[in-house]
């Protein structure tokens, strides 16, 4: 289903959902710490929550590449080549918590290619792919949690054109988007929030 520069999926089954959150729960959840901004800066007057890292070697990577894949094929055709950094972000809002406006991708978060790597092994997340340098193409998250677990909390989107709206907070709903798209979380005021957000990259645009 689409919506201009947002492209999403609402049929994945809970039993699904569930094995998910458990597998995460048991493997990822105590691996949880602030989350930074781009280039590893913390800023919680500007993004507020907790993440882990979950290497795409994990089953969970194969999984959310097939849907990119479908999403690319059907709307964006990008030249994509792998999700950024070999490994995707677990992420938690609890109350209070929130990400303001921002995308994941313009001309100052632009890679200098140097490393072949991803963040679990502790290399950059900088890299070259023979001689080309990659940039962040289409982002993706995959909603965690029920809408009656948390209030607040929406993932908003703002358009080319000046309007905005807001992610559907259906759980299970896998959501894909051209990274240069501004969006934001707003502040969860009770309960909390899970979500599994990502960038695929691809070269460099011409």
């Amino acid at each position: 289903m689409a919506y201009q520069s947002i492209w999403y999926y609402t049929d994945l089954p809970e039993k699904i959902v569930d094995t998910i959150e458990e597998d995460l729960k048991e493997n990822f959840d105590p691996q949880m710490g602030d989350s930074k901004l781009m280039g590893d800066a913390l800023n919680k007057d500007k993004r507020n929550s907790q993440n882990a890292w979950v290497p795409t070697q994990h089953w969970l990577g194969g999984f959310i590449w097939h849907y990119i894949q479908r999403a690319n094929r059907e709307n964006f055709l990008y030249d994509l080549r792998c999700i950024d950094g070999e490994s995707m972000q677990y992420t938690r809002y609890e109350e209070g918590q929130f990400y303001g406006w921002h995308n994941d991708a313009g001309l100052a978060g632009q890679y200098k290619p140097v490393a072949v790597g991803n963040r679990i092994e502790g290399l950059g997340q900088d890299f070259l792919n023979e001689s080309v340098e990659m940039v962040r193409k289409l982002s993706f998250a995959l909603q965690l949690s029920d809408p009656d677990d948390y209030e607040g909390g929406n993932v908003q989107f703002l358009d080319e054109g000046g309007s905005s709206y807001f992610a559907p907070r259906k759980r299970g709903t896998i959501i894909l988007f051209d990274s240069r798209t501004q969006h934001r979380v707003l502040k969860v005021t009770k309960g909390v929030r899970k979500s599994i957000v990502g960038w695929t990259v691809g070269p460099r645009w011409k």
